[in-house]
């Protein structure tokens, strides 16, 4: 014979605080939304629109049997000694780079800094350097990004000395920029508030225990 058994479910905030930390690890362990790093990647697009910086694509079918270019940019994170982010790209002179870094992120001293140097080395070589950044291997991090460096000179003069140096360091702090901000969006998306958030905005309901329910 069936049986009925009544059980009172509660909202989160009905919760004791050891049933809302249950109820917060099974949220939690859902992960975040897919494509959670989607703002993160259009704000490097544009800080490296800004530098300079043409990202290279790869095409990537879409449902409806069309096509996209998906930038060349990757990561892993966040708990392993390697993990990390990298991109690929060519690189070349930006007029102003430095003053609209600073219009753009008037707080970040990274992101300023590496304008600066790239500038600087502009400068020193009459702005006729140019890189190409590739990845290499199966991981993601910043020493996974092979840089060349070239000038473009009529008069055939090769990049000084610390061309290449100072540009393939300049575009690895970039790639290392650019994890601090993926890391700090993930931390910001499995916080305690973030969390809660979401279980209130989509009225689940669990047992007293914090055990979910329904």
């Amino acid at each position: 014979m069936p049986e009925v058994i009544c059980t009172t479910v509660y909202q989160f905030p009905e919760l004791s605080d050891a049933a809302k930390e249950k109820a917060r690890s099974w949220y939690r362990e859902l992960g975040p939304h897919d494509d959670w790093w989607d703002a993160v990647y259009e704000d490097f697009e544009r800080v490296c629109e800004i530098l300079g910086i043409r990202l290279k694509t790869n095409p990537v079918r879409l449902m409806g049997g069309g096509t996209r270019a998906k930038p060349c940019i990757w990561f892993s994170g966040f708990w392993s000694q390697g993990d990390g982010a990298c991109f690929e790209g060519y690189w070349s002179h930006a007029k102003g780079a430095s003053a609209r870094i600073l219009d753009y992120a008037p707080t970040d001293a990274t992101l300023q800094g590496i304008a600066d140097r790239l500038q600087a080395i502009q400068r020193r070589n009459f702005y006729q350097l140019a890189a190409e950044a590739s990845h290499r291997g199966r991981y993601y991090h910043e020493y996974t990004m092979s840089v060349d460096v070239t000038r473009d000179s009529p008069t055939w003069q090769l990049p000084t000395e610390d061309a290449e140096e100072i540009v393939t360091e300049a575009l690895r702090d970039l790639a290392r920029w650019l994890y601090r901000q993926l890391e700090a969006e993930y931390d910001h998306l499995t916080s305690d508030e973030a969390i809660e958030e979401g279980i209130i905005a989509n009225a689940y309901t669990f047992t007293e225990r914090g055990r979910r329910f329904g």
